[in-house]
């Protein structure tokens, strides 16, 4: 589990500010709920002044008390002022966060610039989402960007990795991330790793579940002190049981879809369904 201060766990688990804000002069998006990351930033101007703010976003508590907190820092400002907020005035706003979880205060400030850049009319291309995952918040570097990278230069190393790709070079919060992909890619055993389903049997559709879930989606849970454990594998229903902070999380539900059932659809099946107990 991760060391949050009081601040964050206030703004996690009472959020201010949230949901859609109908009359907004000024929306800005970054990230993909699809890949696990997202944040809408909503803001009302009036006479050059942030009167009011709101967000919705898909992530973990960092990512809420983020969002969070920034809408608090910028209603009352000007638009002048508010532009100029960095992630790290999010950072000590919020008292610290943790370096693996500096990234949720960059996609902050990169929606309130999205914001702001769409109440002067300068509409960022909210349908042009990166390929993938955000993986390096600093860099714009997705997980698609960082496998191809590894096939195409044959990279055996994380250190080898963030010198081609330059993603890990600045705040470096996103290292171990990019180590368990590097780990995903070497471990397979052929070009794509897809099994075709007809040449797998039940048993080794299981098996096939059991690796992706320990190998990647356990990890990815536990880096934000949940887990989940496979609890029976009926056809094409894989039926698993979330722990942790994940079993009490709001956002347990688009965790199931969007992270756990993707994983499995893009490694296993295409037809696999997730259900919980």
């Amino acid at each position: 589990m991760w060391d949050y201060t009081d601040k964050v766990k206030d703004l996690y688990t009472n959020p201010v500010n949230v949901g859609k804000m109908e009359d907004a002069n000024g929306v800005g998006h970054v990230g993909s709920v699809v890949c696990g990351d997202a944040l809408t930033l909503y803001i009302k101007v009036e006479d050059g002044i942030i009167k009011d703010a709101s967000f919705e976003t898909f992530g973990c508590g960092s990512a809420i008390a983020s969002s969070s907190a920034l809408t608090e820092m910028i209603k009352g400002k000007t638009v002048e002022e508010a532009e100029k907020i960095t992630n790290a005035d999010i950072v000590e706003f919020l008292g610290g966060l943790p370096e693996q979880k500096i990234h949720c205060s960059v996609m902050g400030s990169e929606a309130l610039i999205n914001a702001i850049a769409d109440y002067r009319g300068e509409k960022p291309p909210v349908e042009d989402e990166p390929e993938g995952q955000i993986i390096c918040f600093c860099k714009n570097i997705t997980d698609v960007d960082l496998r191809k990278a590894i096939r195409e230069h044959n990279i055996k190393d994380v250190d080898t990795l963030m010198e081609v790709t330059e993603a890990g070079s600045v705040c470096g919060s996103c290292i171990p991330r990019m180590e368990d992909i590097l780990e995903e890619e070497l471990a397979k055993p052929c070009e794509e790793n897809v099994c075709e389903e007809g040449a797998m049997t039940n048993l080794q559709k299981i098996h096939k579940i059991e690796d992706v879930i320990n190998r990647i989606i356990r990890p990815g849970l536990k880096r934000d002190g949940g887990d989940v454990e496979l609890v029976d594998v009926q056809g094409d229903d894989v039926v698993v049981k979330l722990h942790g902070a994940c079993s009490t999380c709001v956002s347990a539900f688009a965790t199931l879809q969007h992270f756990v059932q993707e994983e499995l659809r893009k490694n296993v099946s295409e037809k696999i369904n997730v259900k919980h107990i």
